[in-house]
């Protein structure tokens, strides 16, 4: 890896002293040293492209291959009504499973996170964490995927890390449309029934700009940061809002989902963090209180 390709990247410098690159890109995981990159030891990179990218200092008494290694983590998703389960390990995706024809979590979840393990134990990896997608979403599925992790966690004193499912869905997109405006929102939604999503604003390097929140969705609902910026809209909830949001700053990309497989890059960064949930207490962020309703029959 050379400075090069990360300028054909667009990589934008900060500043960044004696500390470690690590870079997650796609399936690839690099390390760099800061004796490697930059001038007098100045110069790191975030870029959208990449996204995930982490200075990490060295910590005292060990090496810094001893620190930074990636660890093999189990991921469930079940905050739609897809339910997926990935394994990744040392920056690369190594399995990976989803059900697309659900709801079906209480059914497929404890099925695929067994499989995921049984993989793992064949090939003599041991998992060193559990990462769930922690919300908002499904009421019911966020308590099964929670439910399954915690379980996890406890069976095999793992520790528990918990993703929002927004960020989930902004993987993919800054993954595969490099070829987004400097300037460019993401807005990740999530279907909330009737003409409401849950949604946040990102920017590409994946900064709040929103705090997630419950948007009952009408033209003018995103009309400050539309006037401002070209606003990319995604997630099971963008396709009801299509007809309603039409300023010409509004995208609209499809097929986007929150996917297990597209954890790995998020859950690596939180481990190396050291941001672990208490398994004990860890609760889904449903943003919003259960409403049961009656049925018609």
């Amino acid at each position: 890896l050379s400075l090069r390709l990360f300028s054909s990247l667009r990589i934008r410098p900060q500043t960044c002293r004696n500390q470690s690159l690590i870079v997650s890109w796609a399936y690839m995981c690099v390390i760099i040293p800061p004796q490697k990159y930059g001038i007098n030891g100045k110069l790191s990179y975030l870029c959208p492209e990449i996204t995930l990218i982490e200075c990490l200092p060295e910590r005292e008494g060990k090496t810094r291959k001893e620190n930074y290694d990636m660890s093999c983590i189990l991921h469930i998703e079940t905050s739609t009504k897809v339910c997926s389960v990935a394994l990744s390990q040392e920056g690369h995706l190594i399995y990976h499973e989803e059900d697309f024809n659900g709801p079906n979590h209480s059914v497929q979840c404890g099925v695929m996170a067994e499989a995921a393990l049984s993989f793992a134990n064949s090939h003599a990896i041991p998992v060193d964490a559990v990462a769930v997608s922690s919300g908002p979403g499904s009421y019911t599925g966020l308590r099964i995927g929670a439910s399954m992790a915690k379980g996890i966690c406890y069976g095999r004193a793992l520790p528990l890390i918990a993703i929002p499912t927004p960020l989930i869905m902004c993987v993919p997109v800054l993954l595969k449309h490099d070829d987004l405006p400097e300037d460019a929102l993401l807005v990740p939604m999530t279907d909330a029934r009737r003409m409401e999503v849950y949604a946040a604003v990102y920017d590409r390097s994946l900064r709040e700009v929103r705090a997630i929140g419950a948007d009952i969705v009408e033209a003018d609902t995103y009309k400050q940061y539309l006037d401002e910026h070209p606003v990319y809209f995604f997630g099971d909830g963008s396709a009801k809002c299509r007809e309603v949001i039409t300023h010409p700053n509004a995208h609209f990309i499809d097929g986007i989902l929150p996917l297990a497989k597209n954890m790995f890059p998020l859950a690596e960064k939180a481990m190396m963090r050291g941001e672990f949930q208490d398994a004990a207490y860890f609760e889904p962020f449903y943003l919003k209180e259960f409403v049961a309703l009656k049925s018609k029959k």
